[in-house]
């Protein structure tokens, strides 16, 4: 979609996309239940948390609930919304949903799409944030949604 400035002097290129959402699972251990795979875009693979496109009808917490159990096999038992965030307002017109789900354990096996190559990954959580502080995990979304998991937590 092309929109045009108001003084019409631009125009800028928008993209509608439905909402997405991030899961923040953790084990009873206090581990992380994280994806790795291939990003085109940067072309090598990311380690990132469990997430997707929200479906239309579909609300934001179901989708956290379904993504997970379809891209890693897992499941908890509580679910908690820590809030969203723009994807990138400067060209998208979706918002990402973030879900601390906890008490999660492996309860099937995943479930991917045609197109997902997806390798699970379960690691202690102070492991993955020193990831997260260390530049290594690096997608935005994923930054974004620890930032809204450490103000839950009241780690500022």
């Amino acid at each position: 979609m092309k929109i045009e400035s108001e003084d019409h002097k631009a125009t800028f290129s928008i993209i509608e996309a439905p909402d997405w959402i991030n899961v923040i699972a953790l084990t009873e251990e206090d581990e992380i239940v994280l994806v790795e795979q291939y990003r085109y875009g940067i072309e090598e693979p990311t380690l990132e948390l469990p997430g997707g496109m929200v479906d239309s009808g579909e609300h934001p917490k179901e989708t956290s609930i379904r993504e997970l159990k379809e891209e890693t096999g897992f499941a908890g038992t509580e679910v908690i919304d820590l809030g969203k965030v723009s994807s990138n307002p400067a060209i998208l017109t979706n918002y990402t949903h973030t879900y601390l789900i906890k008490n999660c354990k492996r309860v099937s096996e995943q479930n991917l799409d045609g197109n997902e190559r997806i390798n699970v990954h379960v690691i202690p959580l102070e492991e993955f944030l020193d990831l997260v502080a260390n530049g290594e995990v690096h997608h935005s979304l994923v930054v974004a949604a620890v930032a809204k998991y450490l103000l839950w937590k009241g780690e500022r």
